[in-house]
């Protein structure tokens, strides 16, 4: 049975280009389609959507606008954001990411950029992503506001929960002596939004430095940064060439970018910025960040691995455990948009903890401490 779609764009044109591209899948229907967010709101009020593909800039109610909406009225929906403004205006994308919406890509300029293999491709990678890796979430039905997860799920969860747990570290190491020590981040889809139930959390006095990559392009990190600060109490922001970690201080790897941790004069570590090929597609890939750890002087590395598709992290950690101290945190299945990395690296028999989201903050200063 096909995945139903909802598309809401001011464009009669931009709608029939993006519901040709659905309707020609053998997995996905645009089902409806609406001219702004007012028409968008009854629709998912009343009807049972897979994805919603949202423009932002739209009379009468706009994207942001409806969002914020479906998340005062506790409305679920999977929205993914398909606007001009994710290019223009990356604080918009972000903001949009805040209100709920768990993906973005950028809408074509015109009708032949539309009608294009680029941004077909490009839709239905992302359609794929979010629908075929992310675990099935709950929908509001025809007149029902709030819905209840079944029993059974919630029995599934738990069972994989404790599966995930079971497969702790069968290699004992020595604690570390010291109290150096780095968390290092990873997160993709999903991960805007779940990082703000994480980063404001942690003490401001946290001894310990971050290093962080989200995947994402180029432009988006800096806007992420800067809000993430915004909210929290440790110090965020974007990456640049020869930082030196500091403690308390997150560092987010700038899109476009892999970031490596490389030694510094007088015992310091910095951050090392490359421009080397993509990797799989990532770039920034935590695979790269993960393995220039290996080469640091720190007594030990908490690795956090949460929400995302595929399995970036787990070769880096992997490398990573050969030749350092660890202690990794994984996000568990049930509060993950797409259960795919930490998944990954929860099968490794690495993960010392499976955590729900709003816990991982709280792990992750029991690791470092604060000073």
């Amino acid at each position: 049975m096909k995945k139903n779609i909802l598309v809401v764009d001011d464009s009669a044109l931009m709608r029939r280009a993006i519901c040709d591209i659905i309707n020609t899948s053998n997995e996905y229907e645009a089902k409806d389609t609406c001219r702004d967010g007012l028409e968008a709101y009854e629709k998912i009020k009343n009807s049972r959507y897979d994805a919603v593909l949202l423009d932002i800039n739209m009379p009468r109610m706009n994207g942001l606008e409806l969002l914020q909406k479906l998340q005062k009225e506790n409305i679920r929906a999977t929205v993914i954001v398909v606007s001009s403004l994710t290019k223009e205006d990356a604080k918009i994308t972000i903001q949009a990411m805040e209100y709920g919406a768990i993906d973005f890509m950028t809408k074509p300029e015109n009708i032949i950029e539309a009608k294009g293999m680029k941004f077909r491709a490009d839709l239905t990678a992302i359609l794929d992503s979010v629908l075929n890796h992310a675990k099935p979430k709950t929908a509001a039905v025809p007149g029902a506001i709030k819905t209840a997860v079944s029993a059974a799920a919630g029995a599934q969860a738990a069972a994989t929960r404790t599966q995930a747990a079971a497969k702790a570290k069968t290699v004992t190491k020595k604690a570390p002596t010291g109290s150096n020590k780095l968390v290092a981040l990873a997160c993709s889809t999903g991960g805007p939004k779940s990082l703000q139930s994480v980063i404001p959390y942690l003490e401001k006095n946290m001894d310990a430095p971050m290093v962080l990559v989200q995947h994402m392009p180029v432009g988006f990190t800096r806007s992420m940064a800067e809000r993430l600060n915004e909210l929290s109490r440790v110090k965020v922001k974007e990456a640049e060439e020869n930082d030196i970690l500091q403690k308390g201080c997150v560092y987010v790897a700038p899109g476009g970018f892999h970031l490596e941790v490389v030694a510094a004069p007088g015992g310091m570590h910095k951050i090392h910025l490359s421009d080397a090929p993509a990797i799989g597609g990532l770039r920034p890939c935590a695979n790269v960040m993960y393995k220039s750890l290996k080469k640091s002087a720190y007594d030990q590395i908490v690795c956090v691995v949460l929400t995302g598709m595929g399995a970036d992290g787990t070769e880096g950690i992997r490398e990573l455990n050969r030749v350092k101290p660890i202690y990794v945190i994984a996000q568990d299945e049930p509060t993950c948009v797409v259960y795919g990395m930490p998944k990954a690296i929860a099968e490794t028999g690495l993960v010392d903890e499976v955590v729900p989201l709003t816990n991982v903050s709280k792990s992750i200063i029991n690791q470092v401490g604060v000073k």
